[in-house]
């Protein structure tokens, strides 16, 4: 039996009694919630923080089949990852979008040292001395345009550098690349709306949640909750509970949770830089370095450019994770192997950090450890089920994989039903998306062609009803600076569980780059009145 084809979209009503309470609100937590929700469970779920707070808000931003993990032979996360590819896409296309990839040929480009491929060619051709050579590249792009089968992507071409735009920015050397596809997706907004869809099948969502207590209560949980802002601490009780609490889900497992597992974790830092628009076109560049290593150039939030990433250890989930001076260093030089002008600090205007809470297979480096998932049902007591590792692309299968462990306890549930699934504001065909930001530029011609771009981008066709009857920018109310108006503001506060300035303008939007100081301080200052006001009203 499939989940219905309609629900009502409404917050579900305060509980506290639940079937499965999810502990984090990460995309795989969130992925969860909204799986299980969607098959008739009573769900809840607590973050200690704002929705993708951590990790979730802080990828590359891809839907990528993981070109690189070829090398460690990981063909079935590979596989998995391309075949997802595509469903997410046709579920989000207005926070996902294809994208073009140029692979230039480097003659250093060589592989990790680690890797089963690079150990294979050192007994077959060791006079290439750790050097990926073009043919292997090119066979590795054969097998993901066809491990996951295509049918929306344009598969792998090959492409001259000289005298075209793609090599127009790249240094005169570079004479060939390789072009491929993957896609792009808003990562923060991914793991909000999967929030908000849980939301709609009846789940609880409680952000700013902290789960400071678990005991088991019979064939089941009793869980504390603490209210992250006002203390207030309250108690529910769960049949079954899924721990993803991301960088924290080991101290959670054994902590918290009292266990004494022997599941290890791998913090893996990644770091990213963003600088001013290194190039006038919008596909993404994929270097290849003499260490072994990749980084990614790839058009951002229109007028900038995002490289990265870093793969660092990182010590401690409660330590805040920060680029280091030597991570900036790095991409930037990284980056001028390639581009013909060399990428400075002084480019730099932006930089964020993010722990990938990888699961720990005693891997040599941090690059090589493994960024697929394992997930873990605790052998005794009531159902307990530990999420380690994953990415981003896979959130949605690691789900339904999960809904699998938990099946025999729910013997009622509905199937799987998430595939293809629109998200909130994409329920429109991948291919109408350009067409459907005209209409909306046409609809409502103040907003200018970047404006329009955008809302779509951000809100899909919900955008028109943030804008409603609007014939100008006054009519939206409030301007806090770069297009963002009082009316949009409203819609992330009442729809998208926005607290502070912070959650919209680094996670919601990306309007932190184009907004100063003062104007964060005064959205976060209306922002807190405005909470003010609503809580006098209840």
């Amino acid at each position: 039996m499939s989940a219905p084809e309609t629900a009502t979209p409404a917050t579900a009503p305060p509980t506290d009694r639940f079937d499965l309470f999810v502990i984090g609100g990460g995309v795989n937590g969130c992925g969860i919630a909204r799986d299980a929700a969607g098959r008739g469970l009573r769900v809840g779920l607590a973050e200690m923080g704002d929705l993708a707070g951590a990790t979730s808000s802080a990828s590359t931003k891809l839907f990528h089949g993981g070109l690189r993990y070829l090398e460690y032979f990981e063909f079935r996360l590979v596989r998995e990852s391309l075949i997802e590819r595509e469903q997410l896409l046709k579920a989000m296309p207005h926070i996902s979008w294809p994208m073009r990839f140029v692979l230039p040929i480097h003659p250093e480009m060589r592989f990790e040292n680690s890797t089963p491929t690079s150990r294979l060619l050192k007994l077959v051709m060791p006079w290439m001395k750790g050097r990926r050579p073009a043919w292997l590249i090119r066979l590795g792009l054969f097998l993901y345009d066809n491990l996951g089968g295509r049918e929306i992507l344009p598969g792998t071409k090959s492409l001259s550098l000289d005298g075209t735009r793609e090599g127009a920015p790249l240094k005169d050397s570079l004479h060939r690349a390789f072009e491929y596809s993957d896609a792009w997706v808003q990562d923060a907004r991914l793991t909000v709306l999967n929030a908000r869809d849980a939301a709609r099948w009846g789940a609880q969502i409680l952000p700013r949640t902290k789960v400071t207590g678990a005991r088991p209560d019979g064939d089941g949980w009793q869980v504390d909750l603490q209210d992250a802002e006002t203390g207030e601490t309250r108690q529910i009780s769960a049949k079954a509970l899924v721990n993803a609490a991301g960088p924290w889900v080991a101290d959670m497992l054994n902590g918290t949770l009292g266990r004494n597992s022997e599941a290890g974790i791998r913090l893996v830092r990644g770091s990213h830089i963003v600088t001013r628009r290194l190039y006038d076109h919008d596909k993404c560049y994929f270097f290849q370095g003499s260490d072994g290593r990749i980084i990614f150039a790839i058009p951002y939030e229109q007028d900038y450019t995002l490289i990265g990433t870093t793969d660092m250890d990182h010590p401690d989930p409660d330590q805040p994770p920060e680029i280091t001076e030597t991570e900036i260093d790095y991409l930037c030089a990284f980056a001028s192997e390639y581009f013909r002008e060399p990428v400075t600090r002084a480019q730099v205007v932006w930089t964020y950090s993010g722990v990938r809470p990888l699961y720990d297979g005693g891997a040599s480096s941090a690059s090589a450890a493994t960024r697929d998932y394992t997930l873990r049902m605790e052998g005794s007591g009531p159902p307990l089920l530990s999420v380690f590792g994953g990415k981003i692309t896979t959130y949605r299968r690691l789900a339904e994989h999960a809904m699998d462990h938990l099946a025999e306890h729910f013997p009622t549930i509905r199937a799987s039903w998430t595939a293809g699934r629109p998200l909130p504001g994409g329920d429109f065909p991948v291919e109408e998306a350009e067409h459907r930001i005209a209409e909306l530029r046409k609809a409502y011609p103040f907003l200018g062609p970047s404006g329009a771009q955008r809302l779509f981008r951000h809100y899909g066709t919900e955008a028109a009803e943030i804008l409603g009857d609007a014939t100008s920018a006054a009519d939206l109310g409030q301007d806090f600076g770069a297009g963002l108006s009082e009316a949009e503001v409203r819609h992330l506060m009442t729809r998208e569980y926005a607290r502070t300035a912070e959650d919209v303008v680094w996670r919601r939007t990306k309007l932190g780059l184009r907004l100063n100081e003062d104007q964060i301080a005064a959205l976060d200052a209306w922002m807190a009145e405005e909470r003010s006001r609503q809580n006098n009203l209840t």
